[in-house]
């Protein structure tokens, strides 16, 4: 086997921070780490540094923070490094092919999706938005393209049944950085077999806009309840009542024959909230309205009244 690998790692949100660490405790040398730079974040627009600027600077590796990887400047110091490897995890930029030429043993990717389904941004999100059955994290050899490159190793997961973005996240990120160390000690040992990707058989995750969460009625109650956990924790699902903006956490599907317009809220028991969609009705069990505070439907029905036969939307 050879000796550790000389590794430039790219990343930048929580994400990749399990990826970092896994490194950081493999015994590769980690040469530097590059991440976007800091954003002004929260009420006060303070700046933040990305959560991967915070970890590497932990494990005390030098950070870089280009606004962009496409200059001169940036190109030079990435050939004077002289890495074996680029390690790329949602780090948030495109690299073009002139730095992936840089590292002698190519770059690697880690994605969290089943490639070729789910190439882009948000894979996470919209492989639960889709009603996947299945999730899981794929390392790739990257070229040119999104997420084209020719798959390494893939591991795969069950989607639970009420597991959110936010969930799920985390358990690929755990995989992710496991699944990274054993691509590393592959291509270290020559055993890694490149696969190239059934490319007619891509999808795509574009990034989420915050429109993307509004609740379209119409829709059967299955894929609104996809919805509603696809995109919590960010943009969040949500609707309106008249002028009311309405955020829903959580519901369930309630299979019952509807006959009457979809948002229409149906008569049912105190402290309860079943709305007709377009197939079946979903009842709301988890809400915040214009208070600010999440509330379970009969804490928030206690203080709210929406009259049976109100239509949302």
């Amino acid at each position: 086997m050879n000796g550790p690998l000389k590794i430039v790692f790219m990343g930048t949100p929580d994400f990749a921070v399990p990826s970092l660490r896994a490194l950081h405790d493999s015994g590769h040398a980690v040469l530097a780490v590059v991440t976007q730079p800091d954003r002004p974040k929260g009420r006060g627009r303070k700046l933040t540094p990305p959560p991967v600027k915070q970890a590497a600077m932990q494990c005390g590796y030098p950070v870089l923070q280009p606004e962009t990887v496409r200059t001169d400047e940036f190109h030079q110091c990435m050939t004077q490094l002289a890495p074996d490897l680029f390690v790329v995890v949602a780090f948030g930029q495109i690299l073009p092919q002139s730095l992936l030429n840089i590292p002698v043993r190519g770059s690697i990717n880690v994605h969290a999706s089943l490639l070729p389904r789910h190439r882009g941004a948000a894979p996470i999100q919209w492989a639960i938005i889709n009603g996947d059955r299945e999730s899981g994290v794929t390392t790739m050899m990257m070229d040119k393209g999104m997420d084209t490159g020719d798959i390494l190793l893939m591991e795969r997961t069950v989607i639970g049944p009420a597991e959110t973005a936010a969930r799920l996240h985390d358990r690929l990120s755990v995989m992710g950085a496991r699944l990274l160390v054993q691509t590393l000690e592959k291509l270290n040992s020559g055993s890694l077999q490149p696969t190239p990707q059934n490319h007619p058989e891509a999808t795509y995750a574009p990034m989420l806009k915050k429109t993307d969460g509004e609740i379209d009625w119409s829709m059967p109650a299955e894929r609104i309840e996809c919805l509603i956990r696809g995109v919590t924790p960010w943009p969040g699902a949500y609707t309106f009542s008249d002028d009311m903006r309405l955020k829903i956490f959580k519901a369930s599907v309630l299979k019952r024959e509807i006959s009457v317009p979809p948002g229409t809220i149906l008569e049912c028991f105190p402290g309860e909230l079943r709305v007709a969609t377009g197939k079946w009705a979903l009842a709301v069990q988890e809400i915040q309205g214009e208070s600010g505070k999440r509330l379970t439907i009969d804490d928030f029905m206690c203080g709210c009244r929406l009259p049976d036969g109100t239509c949302l939307g």
